[in-house]
């Protein structure tokens, strides 16, 4: 990111806009409360390298109109969480994770494709952008959705500490840590999401799992 804005500030002609990724780990854990593209960051971790991060994409406005995506868990069918959290599923043994009350922001990739690209056609946006559903849910209402679409129990609790003794420091960061995000800046501009509510998104990601399956 450095190196880019450098390049943007060292620029004859900067470019309109740079879009910057970023991730809901900036708010930190915040419990139930509702978190907006105003709210301050966290004081962890990973809330600190998020912030370090954005202050080196903000350093290339006003040359340029910069744009930070501040991503939740992106739901696809071959990338990122989503594989992972499913496994457990399929040999009955899923369910929430720790107390399962800590919010879980998403959004559907094909939500997340359309709002990162939205910063090229409208120059409205600006500044940070909380790429998740308007409506996020707790672990155990996500753990419970898996359930649901894959129609298998969810009846195993990982204990908070059994999850710590494997992954240290990283369980509370990604999978323990509570973060209520509300896209305010893309409801306030009028986008309309094709996924607001979490089982539909679930049931279109495994329908494309299963296409892809039998084409492969």
């Amino acid at each position: 990111t450095r190196s880019i804005t450098e390049a943007i500030l060292r620029a004859a002609r900067a470019p309109r806009v740079l879009i910057n990724g970023s991730a809901q780990g900036y708010y930190g854990d915040r419990g139930d409360e509702e978190l907006t593209e105003e709210s301050p960051p966290g004081s962890d971790f990973l809330a600190r390298v998020c912030v370090d991060w954005e202050l080196e994409a903000r350093r290339a406005s006003p040359a340029s109109r910069v744009v930070l995506l501040r991503t939740a868990i992106v739901l696809d069918r071959a990338c990122g969480a989503l594989p992972r959290m499913i496994q457990p599923f399929k040999f009955f043994a899923g369910g929430p994770l720790g107390s399962g009350k800590q919010f879980w922001s998403w959004i559907h990739l094909d939500d997340w494709v359309a709002l990162a690209l939205l910063p090229l056609s409208d120059e409205r946006v600006h500044g940070p952008v909380n790429l998740g559903s308007p409506h996020p849910v707790t672990n155990a209402e996500f753990t419970a959705a898996i359930g649901q679409v894959l129609h298998r129990p969810g009846w195993f609790r990982a204990p908070s500490i059994a999850l710590r003794a494997g992954l240290g420091e990283m369980a509370d960061a990604l999978l323990l840590s509570s973060t209520r995000m509300k896209p305010a800046q893309a409801l306030g501009l009028g986008y309309r999401f094709r996924y607001p509510e979490l089982v539909p998104a679930l049931e279109a990601v495994l329908r494309e799992r299963q296409a892809s399956s039998v084409r492969h």
